[in-house]
């Protein structure tokens, strides 16, 4: 991969990006938006990169905690942007050994190596099931489950190379979505296509802030290019405009045409049932997801806005219509395969019985 030209305004010329990750949804939807701009990308992820994109970047397939790999996977390289990440249906061993130690080797290479921004992508789920709203960077990480844990301990161990000099913005972004994204989602998506409503718990009247992946890869970019010392901090990153969980549900049954409606279940027997399927392996929704979508859940982007000039073009309700747009287009060639990625769909277990009474 070519050098990038340096200098004192990095927008100003091009740049050669680490995508670890880069195989995956939002590692793809990065990539994209880094060639559109003119930069070199090496994508580093230990499942094959099988995009288009493919003969327009540098591909090293492997795994993020082999160092006999870094060397390559660093060589010429001006900014990190660490999105790899195992995610919380994999193992307990594996998601620490990924997420946190393997978070730690990429950077103490990267020390290593002088590279001048490291950019480590996290997520709200840091502030666990928070009992106020809006949540800020300076509120309490309270880690859920293995995956929660995993990055509470991901971002600590951030602040302690931050602490030695280096230039390490933190993101937290909402759950986000758009082309390519499946996950938990793609039971929306299905449920509304073929014709069904779509569940939620409670009322689903609370308010849930969500993100278009367009967005965040703004946000990704304002970090590797504006001024370091403006930049080396860590930002909430979530939709500027949002409403409840019915509306966003609702505009994407709307979209698909049916007549279909949200459908409110009880909260508490939901929840006592969802943890029960869950410690069975028969659901595929962890506890992070069902304690809190039926709650208020949103952040503050203040810091963001104010301090970057960061400003999001969509809503909640875009983001998730764009997403169905991309899924109709794409049914047909979207693995049936379950898996435990946010490109696949993950196994339903016995929720896929919703399907017969909605």
């Amino acid at each position: 991969m070519p050098h990038s030209a340096k200098g004192n305004d990095p927008q100003m010329s091009s740049q050669a990006f680490l995508v670890t990750g880069g195989a995956g949804f939002m590692g793809i939807n990065l990539i994209r938006y880094l060639l559109a701009r003119g930069h070199h990308v090496r994508s580093y992820d230990i499942a094959d990169f099988s995009y288009p994109e493919a003969g327009q970047i540098d591909v090293l397939q492997g795994d993020i905690r082999d160092k006999g790999l870094h060397d390559q996977a660093f060589d010429g390289i001006d900014v990190v942007v660490h999105c790899a990440a195992a995610l919380p249906l994999s193992d307990t061993a594996e998601i620490h050994s990924t997420n946190v130690e393997g978070t730690r080797l990429l950077l103490e290479t990267a020390q290593a190596k002088g590279i001048p921004r490291f950019i480590h992508i996290s997520t709200t789920a840091v502030y666990g099931v928070p009992d106020h709203h809006p949540l800020t960077e300076d509120d309490p990480m309270i880690g859920v489950g293995p995956y929660g844990a995993s990055k509470v301990q991901a971002e600590e161990v951030c602040e302690g190379f931050r602490a030695t000099g280096m230039c390490l913005p933190i993101l937290r972004p909402k759950s986000f979505v758009g082309p390519e994204r499946l996950g938990a989602f793609e039971l929306l998506y299905d449920f509304a296509l073929d014709g069904h409503g779509f569940p939620v718990l409670g009322a689903g009247n609370n308010r849930y802030q969500l993100l278009d992946v367009e967005d965040l890869n703004a946000a990704v970019y304002i970090c590797a290019t504006e001024d370091s010392n403006a930049v080396n901090d860590t930002f909430n990153v979530g939709a500027a405009e949002f409403g409840s969980l019915r509306e966003s549900f609702q505009a994407v049954l709307d979209r698909a045409g049916h007549g279909k409606r949200v459908i409110g279940l009880p909260m508490a027997p939901a929840i006592w049932t969802l943890r029960a399927l869950e410690a069975l392996g028969l659901s595929p929704l962890y506890k992070w997801i069902y304690e809190t979508a039926g709650k208020d859940s949103f952040v503050s982007t203040d810091k963001i806005t104010t301090r970057l000039g960061w400003q999001p073009k969509h809503s909640n309700e875009d983001a998730l219509v764009r997403n169905y747009d991309w899924y109709v287009a794409n049914r047909s060639q979207i693995s049936t395969t379950a898996g435990i990625t946010h490109r696949v769909p993950w196994k339903r277990g016995a929720l896929r019985l919703l399907r017969l009474v909605i």
